[in-house]
């Protein structure tokens, strides 16, 4: 069994060169690797080096699979039929089993356009390979123990009772998403820097003080988070 923030997966999804997720993500990374050292660390910049968008095959694979029950990922190799299909397995299962060898998940993720970017999307809809999260025997998650720490940065508030409150579809998005793959409520760690244009945009400048707030209690968070 993995035990809990053994080992660090450290994704970035940010495609600006002045990303806070990514200011966030690297005071966890460093704060975590002085405590754990930097053999169990695995970095990988998903805004740099995109994970290919699923293809026709990778969908005619899973469904197969599918009717197959719970398959593990090291049996699915077995299951293909054309060298498509082979293409987007080989392309999946390193991304699955980086997954499955971590006791935390570290994520930044900022917000585009309400939700999560497309770097980061492409990623989730290619790691969501039927069953590679199961455990074929108990039916259980593989990811029950899994921490997952998201770091987001949004331009304006979306806080309870702000105006903007309805228009986070991040937030849920991901909170969804990872409590359906089996990782656990008390495991899963969402940590907003809020504000952020407040420092960009001439009309949102009165709330500096507020972004900056926001940011510091970011920082002092994924600090205290990566230290535990």
């Amino acid at each position: 069994m993995t035990i809990l923030g053994a080992s660090l997966l450290h994704l970035d999804s940010s495609h600006s060169g002045d990303s806070i997720t990514r200011r966030l993500t690297a005071r966890y990374a460093d704060v975590w690797r002085k405590a754990h050292g930097s053999s169990d660390y695995r970095y990988r910049d998903l805004a740099a080096d995109p994970v290919p968008l699923v293809a026709p095959a990778y969908c005619a694979l899973g469904r197969r699979t599918e009717r197959h029950g719970l398959v593990p990922p090291d049996k699915v190799e077995a299951l293909t039929e054309n060298a498509e299909e082979e293409r987007e397995w080989a392309l999946t299962l390193p991304l699955v089993t980086e997954i499955l060898a971590a006791g935390t998940v570290l994520i930044g993720a900022p917000m585009y356009n309400f939700s999560v970017t497309a770097s980061l999307k492409a990623w989730i809809d290619r790691v969501t390979f039927p069953g590679a999260f199961t455990d074929p025997d108990s039916g259980t998650s593989l990811l029950k123990d899994t921490r997952v720490v998201v770091v987001t940065a949004r331009g304006g508030a979306y806080g309870p009772g702000t105006p903007r409150e309805g228009f986070d579809f991040q937030a849920p998005y991901l909170r969804a998403y990872f409590g359906n793959l089996g990782v656990a409520a008390e495991n899963l760690e969402l940590v907003h820097a809020e504000m952020t244009l407040a420092w960009l945009v001439p009309e949102l400048a009165r709330f500096q003080d507020a972004a900056e707030r926001s940011l510091a209690a970011a920082e002092a968070k994924v600090t205290a988070l990566a230290a535990a």
